[in-house]
């Protein structure tokens, strides 16, 4: 059967594609909601002078706003409905699976199977509705203590400004999340992943200008911009190398007797990759970071001196910042990869089915092979996760490039690029696979 269907992975081509009716039209719903998404980050939030704020945002730029303001697709800097995104319901997301961990009533409530998933997700949706009327009631007060060389960034500061401030972000972001999780179900890939990877290749083009921008206007000669494309070029092709990268782990079945014969035993492997979180770590990492500063980075001078140490310690390119992403990275890191992969689980439903690692005991032994395997191989993706995330990062932070084209970015839109091409890749190998079935049930009645 693998030898079949790895056969039919080989012959799928987009002659198929053109076949797979049910695809294209989740392809083309996709598509449909990524607009809606890019369309909405241009409203803007009632009562706001745009020209005032847009001049408030080019003099602040620079930092954590100019981060936030990539994993907004540019709604921040416009100060529109979509302006906290949908970072919220990451944030929510982290600490469902954190209380996931720790709790036994989660834990026990996740494993009900499809009931329980759909509570979990249900608590998800509460707690992504308090953390975003949290951060959009500070969004809202920040922004009523902004001052342009204009004046205020709020025509009509007062409570009605920010109720309707926080009613407003607060819908955009719950329809975000719905629109990800249709996304989800009725498209192909990871909704929430496409909505973050279509706002920053938006954005991509405008990058690319300032940075021309930049070396036109004397900032960079032509050898260092000659570098920093082959930096971008090099940090691609890294990151398809390692995330294309995999230890497979040899599985072996003896033979059966059934009551229709004897089968012959059979070897397999099951691919374990060098990066089994994927693009979570890094998300991950960078919400929990905005998630205080989304207050820091507004308040100003009204936040006192805490707050004026805070923003300068978190400041994006700090040795403060940096760490704090590089140990988030690698924990989310080892921890999504425990979330996926459970190696007692895996141990067991291999021993059911008769398979057994060779030189390694069906059981317990299995679990702890898989358990040393699997610390070694994360290991190498959290060095490679941090690397990737970190080193553009420090040479934006020097240099004053674009956010667009640092490793977090890059990361997000490779990975992305590569899920959702994989999943397509997938439903035209199912397609075909399906025709090949009716056209041997067709053979078969004809026969008869």
């Amino acid at each position: 059967m693998a030898s079949a269907v790895e056969q039919l992975a080989k012959n799928a081509n987009w002659g198929t594609f053109a076949k797979a009716t049910e695809l294209k039209q989740r392809i083309l719903f996709v598509l449909g909601a990524l607009l809606v998404y890019r369309l909405g980050t241009y409203v803007p939030i009632p009562g706001i002078d745009v020209g005032v704020w847009k001049d408030i945002f080019n003099q602040k730029g620079g930092g954590i706003l100019d981060m936030f303001n990539m994993f907004s697709g540019g709604a921040l800097q416009r100060m529109t409905i979509f302006a906290l995104n949908i970072m919220p319901y990451i944030s929510a997301s982290i600490i469902m699976q954190l209380a996931t961990a720790i709790s036994p009533q989660l834990e026990a409530m996740k494993k009900e199977g499809e009931s329980g998933r759909t509570r979990i997700n249900q608590y998800t949706r509460y707690l992504t509705v308090l953390l975003a009327s949290v951060q959009a009631y500070g969004l809202a007060v920040g922004l009523e203590g902004l001052q342009g060389s204009a004046g205020s960034a709020v025509i009509d500061p007062g409570m009605f400004f920010r109720i309707s401030t926080v009613i407003t972000i607060v819908g955009g972001t719950v329809f975000l999340m719905w629109l990800g999780e249709q996304i989800t179900a009725r498209g192909v890939g990871n909704g929430t992943s496409l909505i973050i990877f279509a706002g920053i290749v938006a954005e991509l083009p405008r990058a690319i200008a300032s940075t021309l921008e930049l070396g036109r206007q004397g900032q960079f000669n032509l050898l260092e911009m000659a570098a920093i494309a082959l930096m971008v070029v090099g940090v691609i092709t890294f990151i398809v190398f390692m995330e294309r990268a995999q230890r497979r782990v040899l599985v072996q079945y003896p033979k059966r007797q059934t009551a229709g014969g004897m089968y012959a035993g059979s070897q397999n492997h099951i691919p374990l990759k060098l990066n089994t979180s994927g693009v979570i770590p890094p998300i991950f990492a960078s919400s929990l970071l905005l998630l205080p500063l989304t207050l820091v980075g507004f308040s100003g001078a009204a936040g006192g001196e805490i707050t004026a140490t805070i923003a300068r310690y978190l400041q994006h390119g700090t040795p403060t910042y940096m760490l704090l992403y590089g140990l988030l990275i690698v924990f989310f890191a080892f921890f999504y990869t425990a979330v996926v992969f459970n190696p007692q689980e895996n141990a067991e439903m291999l021993r059911r089915h008769g398979g057994f690692i060779p030189g390694i005991r069906p059981g317990t032994p299995t679990a702890e092979y898989f358990d040393y395997v699997l610390t070694r191989t994360t290991t190498i993706g959290a060095l490679y996760l941090t690397f990737i995330c970190l080193f553009p990062e420090l040479l934006i932070s020097q240099y004053g490039l674009p956010f667009y084209l640092g490793g977090t970015s890059l990361l997000i839109v490779v990975s992305v690029t590569m899920d959702t091409v994989a999943q397509i890749h997938s439903h035209m190998v199912a397609h075909q696979y399906e025709g090949l079935i009716k056209k041997t049930k067709l053979r078969g009645s004809k026969r008869r």
